[in-house]
């Protein structure tokens, strides 16, 4: 049987209220602030997709305007460094000695914007800080602060000048939101608000404000980690990942899932052996009977000719 969390507990009303708060600059978008919250509960990381316009930056910057937790932006180009990210060592004169100036991944919240738009290695740089929620350099571990939580964005219309992420890049995001174009009356909406004086790079004029912490966050996370879950539901929830192994319609299934069966349509050299050739091998023919007794008949030889007798 599961057990949910009571429907008048402060965390449920406060989360109701992140809710609200970021609905004063966003307009639609439920389903994504639904998801930003589910992975911001579950210390999950999110990746944001839409084309531009549809309110992915100003939806992380209202959902860090609403709580009281430290933001950071990271704007990925072609020319971001790993050490623009995690931070350097630093030489100081005055000290003759190397110290560490932490980067910009020392946060709370962290929108790494249009990620897909930086080089391979600038985006391994968030691995280890992903998934250990540390950063290592010369041999030192430095924890980052707690809560941590990486949202990355990138435009699916474009990929002139972009870098796909790679599958390990991609299995250390809990969920990946696909951001709709808004519907007719709210885009009437928006346009209304802009009408209307609001300035999507002033939220604190807009009148959000800051209605829960790290301590509520805290807090609200102890309630989800007490639901409890019957083994039922937990048995169907593994059936369903290892289906996705085997099914001919996965490409590649559930993370650290072993590939799909071979079919005549898969490429070779991904654990299937190349299918034989469909060339005929032209080889030597057995005479007919007409050549038993026709002695002007000649055996057909091979398709590579012979070298000339001397």
């Amino acid at each position: 049987m599961t057990t949910t969390p009571a429907p008048g507990s402060p965390a449920r009303r406060q989360l109701t209220e992140v809710r609200t708060e970021i609905a004063k600059a966003v307009v639609g978008q439920d389903a994504a602030v639904t998801g930003l919250v589910i992975a911001l509960l579950c210390q999950g990381h999110v990746l944001l997709e839409g084309v531009p316009g549809v309110a992915k930056t100003l939806l992380v910057r209202a959902l860090a305007a609403s709580l009281d937790l430290r933001m950071t932006r990271i704007q990925f180009t072609p020319d971001l460094m790993p050490g623009d990210v995690t931070g350097s060592l630093v030489y100081d004169a005055k000290t003759a000695a190397f110290s560490f100036r932490p980067g910009p991944v020392f946060t709370n919240l962290l929108l790494a914007d249009e990620i897909n738009r930086t080089p391979p290695k600038t985006q391994a740089s968030l691995l280890e800080a992903m998934e250990e929620r540390q950063v290592s350099a010369d041999g030192v571990s430095r924890p980052l602060p707690e809560p941590f939580m990486v949202v990355a964005t990138q435009n699916p219309v474009e990929y002139e000048g972009t870098y796909p992420l790679p599958e390990a890049q991609l299995d250390r995001f809990l969920l990946k939101l696909v951001l709709p174009i808004p519907q007719r009356h709210e885009e009437v909406e928006v346009l209304n608000r802009h009408a209307g004086s609001f300035n999507p790079r002033d939220l604190a004029g807009a009148g959000l404000r800051a209605v829960a912490g790290a301590a509520e966050l805290a807090a609200a996370r102890a309630e989800v980690a007490s639901v409890q879950v019957a083994p039922e539901v937990l048995g169907y929830i593994v059936d369903l990942v290892r289906m996705t192994r085997t099914s001919p319609s996965s490409r590649s299934g559930s993370p650290h899932a072993a590939p799909p069966p071979c079919s005549p349509r898969r490429a070779p050299g991904r654990g299937c052996p190349a299918a034989p050739s469909s060339r005929r091998t032209m080889s030597r023919r057995s005479p007919s009977p007409r050549c038993a007794t026709d002695s002007s008949c000649a055996p057909r030889r091979n398709w590579r000719a012979s070298p000339p007798s001397r």
